[in-house]
Order: structure tokens, then C-alpha cells, then sequence
């Protein structure tokens, strides 16, 4: 098995093109054709996991946080980001990395808030909007097999859609160019799929390097995203009704986190049902929860004025950013083991959360 196989049962799950602009989702380091020897799973990808990596015969490392963030400039081993990557290469190790893909696909990190909460998804707080567009190429039949493979490997196999049609080759006569034109019908296919918009300039620049002028047609076409379960955050039922006191309680208990920052406790005669969640940093998401309808906010890193502004119009229940996304890795091995049953794949036993509560 590569790690390809593996790598691409994480994308059909959580596919690269649901990632933020600004976001890293991708192979970091090695090689998508390397053999998989075992897999393991983190959140933040330190030179200790590496280590851990290579201990437990593991040649993959899939981590939710990108290990390569703001661009090396030099890898000589000063930081622990440059030292992992030193490491990861002397070691043959792989690392892909799956951010704000996993954050946004449905079933992602905020579903998983909710169902570890006892809480039913309802709707997405911010839903993509404008990230894919319909790719649309006429080909003829004798590169069919080439142009698709081009398709497959930037959208997918699934996502591919293939249709018999008849396409136009028009023919000057070389003595005469302005004279008249000819045209003959002869089959063609005409492959179809959406990608996102940044894929679909390498889709077209591959499938002419690929094709040449076998390619008849070449047409891109506005998505419409009608997925509303896509986007960041989630506004959610929980399946009894809590006090705010309650509410703090199980949150903690759920996610392992020791603390929690709130606004004030609304009074212990007043149910909480209705519940937002956001993994990582979330706050941006707040007024998005308010005009959703909940009563109480999940997410981390909120800001001093969040809660000055926020104080008396809902409950701001905020835990530590690791605590909130420690469940991309359950995530991660659910959709490795359900495709590879029988597949090593492990936790990192020595990754801790870095924020230490005293």
C-alpha cells in the first residue's frame, strides 16, 4: 500500500479544495508514492512525534495542524518546525497535514464537537461559498483514457463524470486560409467535474500538455454549492436541555479540558438547547451563532472584547485550542480503518497539549 492510498482516503473524506485560502492542507514532506508501513496520528507534528513515528515503524504521520505554516526561508534544524522536517526527510518519513478541509467537510471537527456533546446538527454557521467551479472538456475518443487520468488525478475518480459525445474538427485547406471551412463529426467524450478554482488552471494546463489538440473544448462554468452541511461551525440541539452550569460541566468532562473561560452563568432555571460550536479559533463565528438562534457558543482562543461585547447575549463557553481539535485524530482513524480495516494506525502517545493549566 502507498501512502497515496491512504492520503486519498483522507481527501475523498475531507478533500483538499474545502481548505481556507490561507490554510496549508497537503503533503508537507516525502512522497505520495512511497510504501506505507503504518500511519500515525497527531495534532501538531514536533521532532518527539517524529521520533515516535519512526520507533513505531510508521513511514505516514497525518496531523490536523500544517507542519510547514508560514514558509521555511532555511532548514537548518534552529526550529522545531525546521528540525522536524530534517528529521521526517533523514528518517523517510511522510507528512500530510489536514486543516481547515477537516474543519469544513461534513462530518468534520465541529460535527464531532457536537456528537462527543450529545448535540444534533442542525445547519453550518458559515457555509462555503465561491470555492469550486465546473470543469468541462470535450475530448476525443483516442486520449480519452490520458484525459481522464488527468481528471482523476486532480478531482478525483468519484468526482469524474464521462459522457459519449460528438465533437468538431474543422479543416482549412493549407493553400487557401481564408477560404472556406469544413467540419466533420467524429466521437468525442466530453468529461465533467468540479474542482476547486485554484485546480482548475493545473487542469487545464495538464490536460493540454497531455492532449495537445486532441482536446476539442475547454469549459468552466460558476458551482453552485447546494451542500449547506459544508463551512466552518455548527449550530446544534442537544439532546436534553441544560443549565449553564450543566452545560460548562459536560463540555469539560467531554473535551478533557481542566478549565473553561465563560461570560456569566445564565440562572440554573433557564435551559440551554440551543448550541453553536466552532473547533480552534473560533470567535470570528460568534454573531454568526447569535443570529442561528444559541444560547451558548463552544470554541477556543476568544478574545478580552469578545466577551465585553458578547456578555450579556450569550453564553462564550471557551476551551484550549488543542482540547477543541485532539479529535481530528479520532476523525482520522475512523476514515483510515473503515476503508483499511486491518491497516496500522495509531495515536501519538507522547503528544500533550503544549498549554500547561497551573
Amino acid at each position: 500500500m502507498l501512502n497515496a492510498d491512504i492520503i486519498s482516503a483522507i481527501e475523498d473524506f475531507a478533500p483538499a479544495s474545502l481548505q481556507e485560502s490561507w490554510d496549508n492542507t497537503d503533503v508537507q514532506v516525502g512522497s505520495l508514492r512511497a510504501e506505507c508501513t503504518g500511519v500515525l496520528l497527531c495534532v501538531d507534528v514536533t521532532p518527539a512525534v517524529v521520533d515516535e513515528a519512526r520507533q513505531r515503524g510508521c513511514s505516514l504521520i497525518i496531523s490536523h495542524h500544517p507542519l510547514i505554516f508560514r514558509g521555511l526561508k532555511r532548514i537548518s534544524g534552529n526550529t522545531p518546525v525546521e528540525e522536524a522536517v530534517i528529521r521526517a526527510i533523514s528518517y523517510g518519513i511522510t507528512v500530510y497535514s489536514c486543516h481547515t478541509a477537516v474543519d469544513s467537510t461534513c462530518g468534520g471537527i465541529s460535527y464531532r464537537m457536537a456528537d462527543m456533546l450529545g448535540a444534533k446538527p442542525v445547519r453550518v454557521l458559515s457555509p462555503l461559498k465561491d470555492r469550486r467551479v465546473k470543469v468541462s472538456a470535450v475530448v476525443s475518443q483516442s486520449v480519452a483514457d490520458t484525459a481522464l487520468a488527468v481528471f482523476s488525478e486532480i478531482a478525483g475518480d468519484r468526482q469524474c463524470f464521462v459522457s459519449p459525445c460528438n465533437g468538431v474538427n474543422f479543416h482549412t485547406d493549407a493553400d487557401d486560409p481564408f477560404g472556406s471551412t469544413t467540419s466533420n463529426l467524429a466521437p468525442a467524450l466530453r468529461i465533467e467535474a468540479t474542482v476547486s478554482v485554484d485546480s482548475s488552471a493545473s487542469l487545464r494546463q495538464k490536460l493540454s500538455e497531455s492532449v495537445g489538440d486532441a482536446m476539442l473544448a475547454f469549459d468552466l462554468l460558476p458551482a453552485v454549492d447546494t451542500d449547506s452541511s459544508l463551512g466552518l461551525g455548527i449550530y446544534a440541539l442537544l439532546d436534553t436541555p441544560l443549565s449553564g452550569r450543566e452545560l460548562v460541566e459536560r463540555v469539560k468532562s467531554a473535551f478533557g479540558s481542566p478549565v473553561a473561560r465563560c461570560t456569566a452563568l445564565p440562572d440554573d432555571d433557564i435551559p440551554i438547547r440551543r448550541i453553536a460550536l466552532c473547533g480552534g479559533s473560533g470567535s470570528e463565528f460568534i454573531s454568526a451563532a447569535l443570529r442561528a438562534g444559541a444560547q451558548a457558543f463552544i470554541t477556543s482562543d476568544t478574545r478580552y472584547h469578545d466577551f465585553v461585547d458578547y456578555q450579556n447575549e450569550i453564553l462564550i463557553i471557551d476551551i484550549g485550542h488543542f482540547e477543541s481539535e485532539s479529535c481530528a485524530k479520532e476523525i482520522f482513524y475512523k476514515v483510515i480503518r473503515e476503508k483499511f480495516p486491518n491497516f496500522a494506525c495509531y495515536y501519538s502517545e507522547i503528544e500533550e497539549n503544549p498549554i500547561k493549566y497551573i
